[in-house]
């Protein structure tokens, strides 16, 4: 596809993927790949700019993650960011030591020369967000200094004429008051982009190229009637109609009455001219999870249950080629790209089978963010009571199950997040919420109910704010609205005498438990 586009080289930075999103918000289409990469493969591409990402190494030791030299020779602009502008500096010349002293966190920035273009319109104090315990302490020829902080004598650098510059702090972070239009300088007035990146035109383009991929072959799709399963499946639809069969297996892990709702939605007595098909697996996959107290096992054994019986069904219809996924860009880079750490591997990525009876796996979402996935479901026509459902994880309720899985466990999560959603509606907090949910804790602890003693769990609640999951803060959830769920919970739900509310971000906490 011929797009403007910003490469993404990872150096092992856990905001990654976010520098992506900041790109998309100026409608230029970005994509993370690991510093590997090789220099051929960077001009086949031939994007519009690339950006060296973060990272906890130092550049100065030999094993740390770096780049050919030829890159800064490709005549492409380049922005380096915390350990990709001490990336740069070293590789043109600088030289990069370890800091006097280290920066964490909001911090100071003065602005040393408000022209130049990425600080166009930029206050000359601002605040910006670090993580550093190396710093630039010469800068290469060519370069100049355009910002510091009271410890840090480069907090950034450029060399406008070969289009070079660096951020020793995190732009991507919305903790940086404008790194947002920093980035938008860079990626505007510095690559020269002017935002082609729409949903519409994806729609249209992502619909031609599955015909075209497609063919007259039989198409299974994943259906967990989550927002991005649900999205795949329209946009699929519209591609190859009767073709496609959406198979929905009900592994028990499922939210209360939530098998019986997605049904009803794309069943056949719902608005979509769908093969449906719903499996009922829940003793399968709960003698599979028995026993099992690791979340990455958890994980795998749970998507290796859905191949499987998405393969059985496959069998029955006959001669499927092609399986259909909802699987998301984060999904995919928490599952690990490159060399980048895994934070955990998501069902239908890194919790894949080595062996799968499919010839060959689609996933129209790959490299769309949550909501731009939403946006999607919008051009579809979706039903917006759908687009802006809870985000719910393929592995369901196993994940939000601290420890071994069980019938029992389930059913308690099921009845306490049950309650927890409707006292959030109730208080007209849920539209302004991107996602809230209870969970099992393996914790048990002594209690009173009346005269007598328990021995009970704890559920934790879950409230979190955030545009693009990649980064997220806890929720402020008004006292008397967690008072009244408390009542509910340890009064209703039988096997829980305490409730916790979980008031950590992301990170350091993943917006699931597991």
């Amino acid at each position: 596809m011929d797009r403007e586009m910003i490469i993404v080289l990872d150096f092992g930075g856990q905001y990654n993927q976010l520098i992506a999103r900041r790109v998309r918000e100026c409608h230029v289409y970005a994509e993370v790949f690991p510093y590997t990469t090789s220099l051929e493969k960077i001009k086949e591409i031939n994007p519009r700019g690339i950006i060296f990402t973060g990272g906890p190494n130092s550049v100065y030791r030999e094993d740390s993650p770096s780049c050919s030299d030829e890159i800064f020779k490709l005549g492409i602009p380049i922005l380096g960011i915390c350990y990709g502008a001490q990336l740069m500096a070293y590789k043109l010349g600088g030289e990069v030591k370890t800091a006097p002293v280290s920066e964490y966190g909001h911090t100071d920035v003065t602005i040393d020369d408000p022209q130049d273009v990425l600080f166009t319109d930029v206050e000359k104090n601002t605040v910006a967000w670090m993580s550093h315990t190396d710093y630039i302490a010469r800068i290469p020829e060519g370069f100049r200094i355009t910002a510091h902080t009271a410890n840090c004598p480069v907090a950034a650098m450029s060399d406008p004429e070969r289009r070079f510059y660096a951020v020793q702090f995190h732009p991507e972070v919305t903790h940086t008051r404008e790194g947002q239009k920093i980035l938008r300088h860079f990626v505007v007035d510095v690559c020269g982009c002017s935002g082609d990146w729409q949903m519409d035109s994806f729609v249209k383009t992502t619909v031609e190229e599955l015909r075209a991929r497609i063919g007259s072959g039989k198409v299974l799709c994943a259906l967990s009637g989550g927002v991005d399963s649900s999205v795949a499946a329209v946009l699929l639809s519209r591609a190859v109609g009767k073709q496609l069969t959406c198979v929905f297996v009900d592994h028990g892990l499922l939210r209360k009455d939530e098998g019986d709702q997605v049904e009803a939605v794309f069943g056949p007595d719902g608005p979509y001219d769908l093969n449906f098909i719903r499996v009922d697996a829940q003793d399968r996959f709960f003698n599979a999870l028995k026993g099992v107290t690791e979340p990455e096992k958890k994980r795998k054994i749970i998507g290796e249950g859905f191949i499987r019986v998405f393969e059985e069904e496959a069998r029955k219809i006959g001669a499927v080629d092609f399986l259909v996924q909802g699987t998301i860009y984060p999904d995919v880079i928490e599952s690990g790209l490159g060399k980048s750490a895994t934070i955990k591997s998501h069902h239908n990525v890194g919790g894949l089978p080595s062996v799968i009876d499919f010839k060959e796996i689609v996933e129209p979402l790959r490299y769309l963010f949550k909501d731009e996935v939403r946006q999607v479901g919008r051009e579809l026509g979706i039903p917006e009571y759908l687009v802006d459902r809870q985000p719910f994880p393929g592995p369901g309720l196993g994940i939000r199950v601290i420890g071994e899985v069980t019938p029992e466990k389930v059913k308690i999560v099921q009845e306490a997040d049950a309650i927890w959603r409707e006292e959030i509606r109730k208080a007209g907090l849920n539209k302004g919420l991107a996602q809230y949910y209870a969970a099992l804790t393996n914790l048990r602890s002594v209690g009173v109910m009346g005269d007598f003693r328990t021995y009970d769990y704890a559920i934790a609640l879950r409230a979190v704010n955030t545009s693009d999951f990649m980064t997220a803060d806890a929720a402020q959830i008004p006292w008397d609205v967690l008072s009244r769920v408390t009542d509910r919970i340890v009064n209703e739900v039988k096997g829980v005498n305490r409730v916790l509310y979980d008031c950590t971000g992301k990170p350091p906490a993943t917006i699931e438990f597991e």
